[in-house]
This record gives C-alpha cells, structure tokens and sequence, in this order.
C-alpha cells in the first residue's frame, strides 16, 4: 500500500521472499513431470500384467509402453498452449521440441536398440578365448515404436487437458 494504492498482490515478491514451493504452481512443469511419472508407473505395471514378475527398472528405464519421453514433451507442450497460447512463440518452440524427441524415440533410439540385439549376438557367438566374450551386453530396449510413441504423446494431452480442467 505504500506506492499510491497499487495492488500488492500483483507486485513481485521482495528479493528474500523465494519460494522453493512455487515450483507446484508452474502447470507446464507439473504437467509434464506427471506424465513421465504416470507413463514410467504404466510401464511398470504392463511388466507385471505380462510377465508376472515385479521390475523396479521400468519405473526410470527407457523403452516400452507407452514412451514416457513423448508423454512428458506433448504434457508440457500443450500445457504451455493451454496457458500462455497456442499461437505464442514458446507453444511452438516446445512442439518443436516434443517432435524432435519423438522422431529420436522412434526412429534413432529404436534403430539403435535393434544394432545393440545384433552386437549382443555376435559377442555371444564369439569364442571364449576371444578378447570380447566377456563383455557386458548393451542394452536392447532403447526406442519406442510409433505406437508406443503416440500411446505417450495421447497420454500426455490428456494429462495436460485433465491439468487445465481440474487447475
């Protein structure tokens, strides 16, 4: 009250006053870490559904269904168009990032993890006396087909949609 009668609620706060807890308030944020941990948590539990067995590293394991990387970047891109505007120049700088992660999950990644079930076979073909059979197997799941991709990016509109209701 001490500028002439200007609303305080709508000046920032004074330097000292930072709040680790404003963190919650920010919907993009929120949104897109919920759809990484719901995405990881399904994957989680499909494991369980089809093979019977508890794996505690699709809780932040890459790969399966649905993608948890295409979850989290549609959430956040459509929580950002949500609240500042689909026509806004950040709403596209983050579609632009949400389609780079996609094409890279399954496309690069994927392409990647079917070269990685190839070398594991050699190497596994090889004699023991030879310098590699011992080595470490590389990990195979890597990418995400497109279903999976667009099983994570309709998980993370309906995330961010589900946000924009309820916020």
């Amino acid at each position: 009250m001490g500028d002439g009668g200007a609303d305080d609620a709508s000046s920032p706060p004074p330097p000292g006053g930072f709040s680790y807890l404003a963190v919650f308030h920010n919907y993009p944020l929120v949104a897109a870490l919920l759809g990484f941990a719901i995405a990881q948590s399904i994957k989680f539990f499909v494991t369980w559904y089809k093979e019977n067995r508890w794996d505690p590293k699709q809780l932040i394991g890459s790969g399966g269904m649905p993608s948890s990387h295409s979850a989290t970047v549609t959430a956040l891109a459509v929580a950002i168009g949500f609240q500042d505007g689909f026509n806004c120049s950040l709403f596209a700088t983050a579609t632009i990032f949400a389609s780079v992660v996609m094409y890279d999950a399954s496309g690069i990644r994927l392409h990647a993890g079917k070269q990685a079930a190839v070398l594991n076979q050699i190497v596994c073909e090889l004699p023991s006396e030879h310098p590699l059979s011992e080595t470490r197997p590389l990990r195979e799941l890597l990418g995400h087909t497109p279903t999976q991709v667009i099983a994570g990016a309709l998980l993370g509109c309906t995330i961010a949609t589900a946000g924009q209701l309820f916020v």
